[in-house]
């Protein structure tokens, strides 16, 4: 099995279960934050799905009407995803929350929300690192940051993504949920819930910028494009390299065409 999907699944198995507790737990106890946060996993399951739909697609062969293969097929889906993220996970929590907030209802007893806040905390915490442990393969020994920044695979970054902001999404729910109940204040659950849809927002919107400039043909990295010019004029037969003119057409595909 190929290295992102191993994440992928593993992101898919860890949000069913997790989204279907939290709706449970949700209709119990009344708890806007962790409606919320049922939600935020119900799209990140669909959003797995979809991933798999995009790898699948993009590893189809050249054909006559598509020459250089189907690789960006990955950045479409991985677009629709960001954006699902932002429309149903950010926007339908931050509603929520605001109609938490304008008609606050008392919160019942919050152990089972803590309870099950405990254990997203784990299955998520464990999707997060298996996704990282593959991140971290692939990048060899290049630092942290800079083979987010250089990776072209959406999957790996979009999971990686998609944990983390679970992860502080859960932090953010367990004190809105601990706070309303201390100082008998359902708004604050609600102001929970609000804050979540921001982060999920904020995160799609660094998502969709990614998905953006590979649709629309970003170019290869300045160092590697200066690196292709050395390799053209160490031959022979070239006197001169003007431009080089670059794309990449899938998650570890390039095309480049020397000026």
């Amino acid at each position: 099995m190929p290295a992102p999907r191993i994440a992928i699944y593993g992101a898919i198995a860890a949000n069913v279960a997790i989204a279907t507790t939290k709706f449970v737990v949700a209709g119990l106890t009344g708890s806007s934050a962790m409606l919320s946060e049922g939600i935020h996993s119900a799209v990140d399951t669909f959003n797995g799905v979809l991933l798999l739909v995009g790898i699948r697609l993009s590893q189809r062969p050249a054909t006559a009407e598509h020459p250089f293969g189907h690789g960006k097929e990955l950045y479409f889906w991985s677009l629709i995803v960001a954006v699902l993220i932002f429309g149903l996970g950010g926007g339908v929590s931050f509603y929520e929350g605001i109609q938490h907030i304008r008609h606050p209802e008392p919160m019942q007893d919050p152990t089972w929300n803590f309870v099950v806040l405990g254990l997203a905390a784990l299955f998520e915490g464990t999707s997060f690192f298996i996704a990282l442990r593959e991140f971290r393969r692939e990048a060899g020994g290049t630092p942290f940051w800079q083979a987010l920044e250089q990776s072209k695979d959406p999957t790996t970054y979009t999971v990686l993504a998609e944990d983390a902001a679970a992860l502080a999404g859960l932090a953010v729910a367990a004190l809105g949920i601990y706070a309303s109940h201390r100082f008998d204040m359902p708004a604050l659950d609600g102001a929970a819930s609000v804050v979540i849809g921001l982060l999920l927002a904020g995160v799609a919107v660094l998502l969709i910028g990614q998905a953006r400039g590979l649709l629309i043909g970003e170019g290869i990295r300045p160092e590697t494009a200066r690196a292709i010019r050395s390799l053209a004029m160490q031959q022979p037969s070239v006197q001169d390299v003007g431009r080089v003119l670059s794309m990449y057409i899938g998650a570890n595909e390039g095309l480049a065409i020397v000026d």
